[in-house]
């Protein structure tokens, strides 16, 4: 594979960075804050032109998607709800010069307040949302549509939202088959479509549908499902049937389109952690970062930082711990803060709370810390 170099896309709390390398991965350089600062929470990027999309916003901003197509030397922003400044501008004329505020009607209104998730495929935008909506847009984030079969779903008012709130994070599109998806949704769990959105299955049953494993809190498993409360999930490559998930109480796979959950957790220091990894060409290499617990601090345990790999689905684990922090460490590395590139041997890439951005050439054996004293890292990503 060729290529000319790499961009890891960070979404922070104070904008989006983009963290520039060679094809080597190497020189490392960092632009931003881009999107006028506001709070992204996702990053991602096509490969084929290089444009880059940035969702975000807050209570005070609204939600909105930004994008470039000049490698962020300039960015539109297409704006879809309203936040608080809209209210202040509207009752004050120079607020709203300052801000180049206009009263024009948002397409959304006040129906969310964040882009949470983001994922481009076969040509089309998806966007998921706080609280939990899917959209799509088919002219490159310039119009948006809601879902309104998960809209509506019949499972709805069952939903509860999670520590951030009733959040859509997790958008899996299948490699092949436009019309399948699966999307995953805090605290809601695991639901995927086989006809473009038509209809939505909820996929949190655990393996053994009369297995009853208790937790001693409202996001474990019991009554035989998954805990609703997933965290990040991939699908794994070559093999658009298996899926892992990191749940809010375990590492889990699905060898079935997620119809059915078996937890792969054995062997971790922790049940509990936010990001999955998966090899870009071996359905049986995966990555974890776990954390001493919801209740505990979340952070790593011991207080010592380590990326923990499987070779063999799941079986067994090992933690790399090769110049990742040792002692004293306390950071937080968030559900979408973990990626990979698909060069030989595969590349991966993590961001912490701390601000730090973290690299491994080798699979995860020894890692380089490549940016750091960057705001609250919420996601990476990696254009190639």
């Amino acid at each position: 594979m060729s290529v000319d170099g790499i961009t890891v896309l960070v979404g922070t709390t104070k904008g989006a960075f983009l963290v520039s390398g060679g094809a080597d991965r190497s020189g490392w350089t960092v632009s931003g804050p881009f999107c006028d600062g506001w709070p992204i929470n996702h990053v991602v990027g096509d490969p084929a032109t290089g444009r880059i999309w940035a969702g975000g916003g807050s209570d005070f901003h609204g939600a909105g998607i930004w994008s470039t197509s000049d490698g962020g030397q300039t960015w539109s922003l297409t704006r879809l709800t309203k936040g608080e400044m809209d209210g202040w501008a509207a009752g004050d004329a120079a607020f709203a010069a300052m801000i180049g505020w206009t009263d024009e009607p948002l397409p959304f209104g006040d129906a969310f307040s964040q882009i949470w998730s983001l994922s481009f495929a076969d040509g089309t935008l998806y966007a998921g949302t706080k609280p939990a909506q899917l959209l799509k847009s088919e002219d490159g984030g310039a119009s948006w549509t809601v879902n309104e079969s998960l809209a509506n779903h019949p499972s709805r008012e069952t939903w509860n939202p999670g520590g951030a709130g009733l959040v859509l994070h997790t958008i899996v599109p299948h490699p092949r088959d436009p019309g399948t998806m699966w999307i995953g949704i805090s605290a809601a769990g695991v639901f995927a479509t086989e006809d473009g959105g038509t209809t939505w299955d909820r996929r949190n049953r655990l393996s053994n549908q009369g297995a009853t494993a208790e937790h001693h809190h409202p996001a474990g498993p019991e009554g035989g499902e998954i805990g609703h409360c997933v965290h990040n999930m991939m699908r794994a490559a070559g093999n658009a049937d298996r899926l892992y998930q990191q749940n809010h109480h375990g590492v889990w796979r699905s060898n079935d389109g997620g119809r059915s959950w078996d937890d792969i957790s054995a062997g971790l220091p922790s049940m509990f952690g936010f990001p999955i990894r998966v090899h870009p060409r071996d359905p049986d290499t995966i990555w974890t970062i776990p954390l001493n617990g919801d209740m505990a601090g979340r952070f790593p345990p011991e207080a010592a930082a380590a990326v923990w790999r499987s070779r063999d689905g799941g079986a067994t684990w090992e933690g790399f711990r090769d110049g990742l922090p040792q002692t004293a460490c306390y950071f937080t590395v968030l559900r979408q803060a973990m990626a990979g590139d698909p060069l030989t041997p595969a590349g991966l890439y993590f961001g912490t709370n701390s601000g730090s951005i973290f690299m491994s050439a080798d699979e995860g054996e020894h890692w380089d810390e490549i940016a750091r004293h960057l705001p609250t890292v919420l996601s990476v990503e990696v254009l190639t």
